[in-house]
């Protein structure tokens, strides 16, 4: 006696908040059969754009940064190593899929302020999460003093950015001359972290791995090794700052 196939059920809840989708109706999906009669459950694309609204909500990235893309990225008349950080961001985004579980997952523009780097690495984050995938942004200086100002919240902020699936560090080393040893061992246990479990990090800074290693060698190291073949340097030059011009 043959036995009738399970049949699929939804996986997602609707939030009552939530308008009602005119496709789906509320259903989140509908039931559809494949050639050999099996049942299978197709979400609707409401449910995707929930997902995504839910990711952008939880990134900590302001409304001005959650409209940077690679296509209002103006290119003209740029040097040809911001082109360079700029193709080499793009290739990233495409084989992410390919590279998110090898230990080189990551990518890091370094160097001069002002040429772009944020934009880019903004770009790469924004597209992540239009196809469902965790990026939490902490921008370097606002982050810390965040964290400096309840110390009690310090773990559960820094676990968050140890298991966050894709983490964008903007302007690493930014600031001081020299870090805190708060800032040193914190930073450590998130990169040494992500580096343990594979995790992908994005990384821009003013400083290059060298200096980097200067202010703690273990990390540059791994930073350099998780972003050795997504790695972009653009070298010291007042010309390509884009904000004096």
């Amino acid at each position: 006696m043959s036995v009738a196939p399970e049949r699929a059920q939804p996986l997602t809840t609707r939030p009552s908040s939530d308008p009602i989708c005119i496709k789906c109706r509320g259903a989140e999906g509908e039931f559809y059969r494949n050639e050999q009669g099996y049942e299978y459950w197709r979400e609707c694309e409401c449910v995707k754009q929930r997902r995504v609204a839910r990711l952008i909500q939880s990134s900590n990235i302001t409304e001005e940064f959650k409209n940077k893309s690679f296509g209002n990225f103006e290119k003209d008349d740029l040097h040809q190593e911001v082109i360079k950080a700029h193709d080499l961001a793009f290739e990233y985004t495409k084989k992410f899929k390919e590279i998110r579980k090898d230990r080189q997952n990551s990518i890091c523009l370094l160097g001069q302020p002002g040429c772009g780097k944020t934009h880019l690495l903004m770009a790469v984050s924004n597209n992540l999460i239009q196809r469902g995938v965790e990026v939490i942004y902490f921008p370097w200086v606002e982050g810390w003093t965040e964290i400096s100002e309840d110390f009690k919240m310090m773990p559960e902020r820094v676990r968050r950015l140890q298991h966050a699936q894709v983490l964008f560090l903007d302007d690493v080393y930014k600031g001081r001359e020299e870090p805190t040893k708060t800032q040193r061992e914190q930073f450590f246990a998130i990169v040494n972290y992500r580096y343990m479990e594979k995790l992908p990090m994005l990384i821009s800074s003013e400083r290059t791995i060298s200096e980097m290693c200067q202010f703690d060698e273990a990390v540059g190291s791994r930073i350099n090794e998780m972003c050795r073949d997504y790695k972009a340097i653009i070298n010291r030059n007042m010309e390509l700052n884009l904000r004096l011009k």
